[in-house]
């Protein structure tokens, strides 16, 4: 049973776009396609504007 998947799910690799975060202007990449009306932040700052609540 080599190259199954756990769940029966067979996914693509993620399509990944280039943005600028929003906050310190580092490029980086998104799961999504930015549509420029909303901000985009990498991931450090990410975790800093919104951090794990537990």
């Amino acid at each position: 049973m080599y190259g199954e998947r756990r769940g029966g799910y067979d996914r693509p690799p993620r399509e990944m776009h280039k943005a600028t975060c929003a906050s310190c202007g580092q490029e980086t990449e998104v799961p999504f396609k930015p549509d420029g009306t909303r901000p985009v932040y990498c991931r450090e700052c990410y975790q800093k504007k919104n951090p794990r609540r537990y």
